[in-house]
């Protein structure tokens, strides 16, 4: 995956619309009874930035960004306002927010991720692009920082000098983007239209590793 390290802008992107997806294949049976079978095991995330455009200045941003990433060609990060920490919107990522898995005296890599509970139900979904400077990692409630912990930003891991005793609870905190990519290769805006207030579609979409 060809993947430039760089955001779409924040104050855009705090106008658009979208979120997760499912793929759901959906049988009709002769009696009239349902079957369902997932086709995904998780959701891929859609947005539209088209509706963060407020000005000719954010236009012209936009512009410069899909000319920069080659339309559909390079993939980028994008702050999904709805959801962007291991905590509630509006809380303060903690380093026991996410479980990320359980010593066993051998492993010292971990997946960064974020648990969806409810309803006695979870969906796991792993963070492959953490925002640098705000993870926070922890072991059976004790921070580890310093040269003890390495995280890999392009793939969200976690690197600890020493494997976690067995039964330790590895855990983290942290904010996230989502790797992104434009679902077109032409951008079409009309000036006129655009100050008319008609709302250009400029769509996005996940880019799952």
């Amino acid at each position: 995956m060809s993947f430039h390290d760089v955001r779409f802008p924040l104050d855009i992107a705090f106008g658009s619309s979208g979120g997760p997806g499912w793929r759901v294949e959906v049988v009709t049976l002769a009696s009239g009874h349902e079957e369902r079978n997932a086709l995904w095991a998780n959701p891929r995330h859609r947005y539209d930035v088209g509706l963060g455009l407020r000005s000719d200045d954010d236009l012209h941003a936009v512009l410069a960004f899909f000319k920069a990433r080659g339309g559909r060609l390079h993939a980028f990060r994008f702050r999904d306002w709805q959801d962007w920490k291991s905590c509630a919107p509006l809380g303060t990522p903690a380093m026991t927010d996410q479980a990320l898995g359980i010593g066993d005296g051998v492993t010292q890599q971990f997946q960064l991720a974020k648990t969806y509970d409810s309803g006695g139900y979870a969906q796991r979904r792993a963070i492959t692009r953490p925002v640098a400077g705000t993870v926070l990692v922890a072991v059976d409630g004790g921070a580890v920082t310093g040269i003890d912990v390495a995280i890999d930003h392009d793939a969200g891991m976690v690197a600890l000098a020493d494997a976690p005793a067995p039964g330790a609870v590895v855990t983290a905190g942290f904010a996230f983007d989502v790797p992104v990519r434009f679902d077109i290769d032409q951008l079409s805006v009309s000036i006129a239209d655009f100050r008319a207030g008609q709302v250009p579609s400029i769509p996005l979409i996940e880019v799952l590793s």
